[in-house]
Formats: structure tokens, C-alpha cells, sequence
């Protein structure tokens, strides 16, 4: 592929996001994807054979949710831990507002991009189970490891699921109060000294 197919993919696949999360996918025909991004329609359908390969390739641009443990793990202090993680976290989310906001409007009515959400929320339970050891050194139960992964998660999740409803998102993000309180309740409870 040449840069100029690059770029007419990329405007494609920009148009298309921009479009999706305007109208809905259902709602948003090939013709004005191809409008937007100043393409024929019919290179559309060459880089993408069906409009749902369009949002199959959206999916794939979201980004990474793998965060280096090593990099935000205090030895000793699971909360602290807890914190950084979810501030990577949400500094991944607040970049892709966009995409976000149509896949979590779109995981209702499209299997693909409801398995591709589930991959994401369980990396993200994964993730703070392996911050979780790594910063207790081991000591925690499994199970309440494993509970507290997975309710963090949840928060972490709901929270990016309706932040795109929110006028003010970026203030919202800012103000990490409510989320710091949910994080010192989870370390405190798995505090082993308790």
C-alpha cells in the first residue's frame, strides 16, 4: 500500500467514526462516508468490503489497554497503585473519546464490537489484579484479589461507558475524587494487616 492509500483509508476510517458516533451505524450510509472523507464511494467498498468491515476496523483502533505493571506499582501501597492505573486508564480513554462513545452506543446491536468491549473490561480486571499483587508482594487472597479486580473493573468501566454523556468530560476526569474514594475502599479492604 502506497501513503496515499494510507491516507485515503485513514480519512475513511475518520469519517466514518465521526459519522457513526453523529448518527449511529445503522443510520449512516456508505455514500456519505464517502463524502466526507472526499473519496469515490467506491473506494469505500475496496478497503472495505461491507460497512460492518468498517466498524470491525474501528474497533481495532482503539487503543492499547496493556499498561506496564512496573510502571505504575508502588511497592507496599496498593491504593497508590490503584490510582496511577486508573489515571493511564482513563488518559487512554479521554484520547479516544470519540471511538468510545460510538462502540459503547453500538455494542447494543453489534456483536463484534460487544465481544471486542468484553475483551477490553477483562485486560482491564486482569491488569489491576496483576497491580494488586505486585503491590502487596503477595499477600493478598486470590479471591479477594480476584473480587476486587473485577469491582474496580466495574467502575473503571462504568465510568468511561457514561463519561461520554457528560457535558463537562473533561472536568469529570479531572475530578478524581469519587474514583480515589472507590480505590481506597478496595486497598483497604484487602489491606492483609486488617
Amino acid at each position: 500500500m502506497t501513503t496515499e492509500d494510507d491516507s485515503a483509508r485513514e480519512r475513511i476510517l475518520t469519517a466514518a467514526e465521526e459519522l457513526f458516533a453523529e448518527s449511529g451505524f445503522d443510520a449512516t450510509p456508505t455514500s456519505r462516508i464517502a463524502e466526507r472523507a472526499g473519496v469515490p464511494k467506491g473506494l469505500v467498498h475496496y478497503y472495505f468490503r461491507r460497512k460492518q468491515d468498517l466498524l470491525t476496523a474501528l474497533v481495532d483502533r482503539l487503543p492499547d489497554e496493556h499498561v506496564d505493571t512496573e510502571s505504575v506499582v508502588v511497592r507496599g501501597d496498593v491504593g497508590e497503585s490503584l490510582r496511577r492505573l486508573v489515571r493511564v486508564l482513563d488518559a487512554r480513554m479521554s484520547a479516544s473519546r470519540l471511538l468510545s462513545h460510538l462502540l459503547y452506543r453500538e455494542a447494543d446491536t453489534h456483536r463484534a464490537v460487544r465481544d471486542a468491549l468484553q475483551a477490553r473490561f477483562t485486560a482491564v480486571v486482569d491488569q489491576v489484579r496483576a497491580v494488586i499483587m505486585a503491590a502487596s508482594g503477595g499477600l493478598c487472597a486470590v479471591s479477594e484479589v480476584d473480587t476486587a479486580a473485577g469491582l474496580l473493573a466495574l467502575a473503571v468501566s462504568y465510568r468511561h461507558a457514561v463519561a461520554r454523556h457528560e457535558e463537562d468530560f473533561d472536568e469529570d476526569f479531572a475530578d478524581t475524587s469519587r474514583m480515589d474514594r472507590e480505590v481506597e475502599f478496595i486497598a483497604t479492604a484487602l489491606n492483609p494487616s486488617r
